[in-house]
């Protein structure tokens, strides 16, 4: 389409909503693009969305979606009412903390204050120090006013420095800088293209490692962008631009590293050793190698590997000579093992927890301990694991049922700290004192007025899917509901990357639970609900079964009365996109109504992305013919049929995502609606990427726009446009 066209679509068409003048949906011509794959022609009417940071037409297209969609959603009378109750809510807490660290003597943390939109940086010296803000993120704002966010931050080993990753708007492009801690200066140091973080600190605070992306034209192949990663080290004092590299494909040392591959290296406080892993961004699983800080320094590691990709490690801790390991080798909800760095042989190794009915979540390593999560039947548990040889894992009885978050804990630190939370229960920090096997409330976290509403219940149930499996569906509900077909009902479902939905509790839900409405999760396969087993279930060649437990669990609800087909909604983000876009491709009818966050609608050309390529361990490849049958099969984009009815759509995205790329829910929308779908929105944000790093006003809005659209198909009168 060219540009007159689209001016003309923009600015001629309009509809009439109200007092609320509405602009017609810009139209995309398809421009068709033939692949022939193994025997098999797919036909890609959009193609040309692809270059949508390229293509001044495109950008058009998904400006003038954007402002259709934004007419639209202003229309719904309740609206801009929700999204003050979304704000009321979210302001009462005094303040929201997360990401929280602790050196010896000092605590650091993330804060947003009531009435505030981006977390900011604290310090104190410990939980009942006085704070002091080490860093406002808007300080460092461009010129041309786009918000900044904190992406991470790594305290030096005494807290005498911070180095921090500061990313503009929500495209987790992270340049590092450097804060001294005691006065807040800034001591000018700007580390660009450092996505992936400061990896560890020197013992004696002279420098830190970090993870850098090659330097690349401003035009290259965003498949490129996160590939050819290197480990280097940072001298403070020094050019950064002269950091030598110490880890990744372009260093010495024997190691042989794809430019797919992201590497890391790790150091421990007394440890003269340096650890080296390689990951891929999305598989669990890495090998581990090892060599001194001395050989580091003198530009000749010695990497030896102990750990092969083969053993299936997820996790590890190190402790003298001492290797414990999380593995699923043999052990799909997986164990703990125990062996020696010096002569590792996890063959023969002591088990220290083994495989069972509960899911060992991962471990932290504090100066007392090993302490370890698991999950059991949805709610997660802590056990504390001794150093002393043949020691017996200990279960520590917590002060709230639900989830744990930001485990807290410092080899030179006795004891853990952590936020716990449930579904119905916004939680707080709590610390554990091993000698006196109490947590303490560490008042990090003030309780809110709205924080633990006694109204709500979560119900926990088994829904039997298609094939015989019991899937497990978190329910929260007000506790006067009653179970006649009329409640509108939020579904969420992910399923990927085995990771887990855990409990967690917003007020900002509220105004759902206000307006009678239900919220599921449906621990979908693909999830790591039931450990790596339930994970596989839902992996490349099985990953139907990840929507149709979806569709599954929906039609329980249905079937139990707790909705009906017009007030059930499926909602997914991210690799979540896979599920509902294939659930709704699949069953039409079923929906009342399908919300797509930065949905995966396309995966036969994800590998265009620049996260594409760390995504093949999860989704497959278009290089091998039955992963390429794998991708087809999950990909709604391809399964879009003209004149099916299809429930009412809101899609969302950020045009700075770096994850899931603006142009794959930009080209589901557009094909959904050349197949004739009666509401198709495409939600467009163009000051944010994959969510991380928004601010709260961007996050609320988000949400308000969902409820609203939600009790809008669901017929909930005030929420009728006139």
């Amino acid at each position: 389409m060219n540009k007159l066209s689209i001016s003309l679509l923009l600015g001629t068409l309009v509809l009439s909503a109200g007092c609320h003048s509405i602009p017609a949906a810009p139209v995309a011509q398809p421009r068709p693009v033939d692949d022939t794959y193994y025997g098999t022609t797919l036909t890609d009417p959009f193609r040309y969305f692809e270059n949508v940071d390229k293509d001044p037409d495109v950008l058009a297209w998904f400006k003038g979606q954007a402002a259709h969609t934004r007419a639209v959603l202003d229309s719904i009378p309740g609206r801009n009412v929700l999204f003050q109750e979304l704000m009321k809510y979210s302001n009462a807490a005094p303040v929201r903390v997360t990401d929280v660290s602790e050196v010896p003597g000092r605590i650091f943390y993330e804060a947003r204050k009531t009435g505030e939109n981006q977390f900011k940086l604290y310090t104190r010296t410990g939980w009942d120090g006085p704070e002091t803000l080490l860093l406002d993120a808007d300080t460092l704002k461009g010129a041309d006013g786009t918000p900044v966010a904190i992406s991470y931050y790594a305290p030096s080993p005494d807290g005498k420095y911070v180095a921090v990753g500061i990313s503009p708007g929500g495209s987790e492009d992270a340049s590092i800088y450097l804060f001294e801690t005691a006065t807040g200066t800034n001591e000018g140091l700007v580390i660009p293209r450092a996505r992936f973080g400061v990896a560890a600190w020197k013992d004696d605070e002279s420098g830190f490692y970090y993870i850098q992306l090659k330097e690349r034209p401003a035009n290259s192949d965003p498949s490129l962008i996160q590939q050819e990663s290197q480990v280097r080290y940072h001298a403070l004092g020094a050019d950064p631009a002269k950091d030598p590299f110490v880890f990744g494909t372009q260093t010495p040392g024997g190691v042989a590293i794809g430019p797919e591959k992201i590497p890391g290296v790790g150091i421990q406080y007394g440890d003269p050793r340096a650890v080296a892993i390689v990951g891929d961004g999305v598989e669990r699983e890495f090998p581990v190698y090892i060599s001194t800080q001395a050989a580091l320094d003198a530009g000749k590691p010695e990497w030896k590997q102990i750990i092969s990709l083969d053993d299936d490690v997820v996790d590890l801790v190190i402790h003298g000579d001492d290797l414990y390991v999380l593995t699923h080798k043999d052990a799909p909800r997986f164990k703990m093992l125990h062996t020696k760095v010096s002569a590792p042989d996890l063959a023969n190794a002591d088990v220290v927890i083994p495989n069972g009915e509960a899911v060992l979540q991962g471990f932290t390593q504090a100066h007392d301990a090993i302490y370890v999560t698991t999950l059991d039947a949805g709610i997660e548990h802590l056990w504390r694991v001794p150093y002393d040889a043949g020691a017996k894992p200990v279960e520590v009885d917590l002060p709230l049922k639900g989830s744990i978050s930001d485990m807290v804990a410092n080899p030179r630190i006795d004891g853990v700290t952590m936020h716990l939370t449930s579904w119905t229960d916004v939680g707080g920090y709590y610390a554990y004192d091993p000698v006196a096997n109490k947590f303490a409330d560490t008042h990090l976290q003030p309780a809110g007025p709205y924080d633990k509403p006694d109204n709500l219940v979560a119900e926990e149930v088994l829904v039997k899917a298609r094939d015989g499996v019991m899937i497990p569906m978190s329910i929260i509900h007000n506790k006067d509901m009653k179970l006649d077909g009329t409640n509108p009902c939020w579904i969420d479902a992910y399923g990927a990357y085995g990771i887990v939905d855990e409990p967690y509790f917003s007020p900002a839900y509220l105004p759902w639970y206000e307006h009678g409405g239900v919220y599921a999760v449906a621990h979908v396969r693909g999830s790591g609900a039931y450990g790596e087993e339930w994970h596989l279930a839902g992996k490349m060649k099985t990953k139907p079964n990840t929507w149709r437990d979806l569709i599954d669990c929906t039609q329980w609800l249905i079937d139990n009365k707790y909705t009906s087909t017009p007030k059930v909604g499926i909602n997914g983000g991210s690799a979540g996109g896979i599920t509902v876009g294939r659930a709704m491709t699949e069953r039409p009818e079923l929906f009342g109504a399908v919300v797509g966050d930065v949905g995966e609608f396309n995966p036969v050309r994800a590998e265009q992305g620049q996260n594409g390529i760390t995504n093949i361990g999860e989704f497959g490849t278009v290089a091998k013919r039955d992963e390429f049958g794998y991708l087809l099969e999950m990909d709604s984009y391809q399964h879009v049929v003209d004149s099916v009815k299809y429930p009412p759509t809101l899609l969302t995205t950020g045009i700075n995502d770096p994850r899931v790329p603006s142009w794959m829910p930009g080209k589901f929308a557009a094909r959904l609606q050349q197949a004739g779908a009666p509401l198709v929105l495409l939600r467009v944000d163009f000051e944010a990427g994959h969510g991380y790093g928004s601010t709260r006003t961007q996050v609320l809005a988000e949400l308000a726009d969902t409820m609203a659209f939600y009790l809008w198909q669901f017929g909930d009168p005030a929420f009728q446009p006139k």
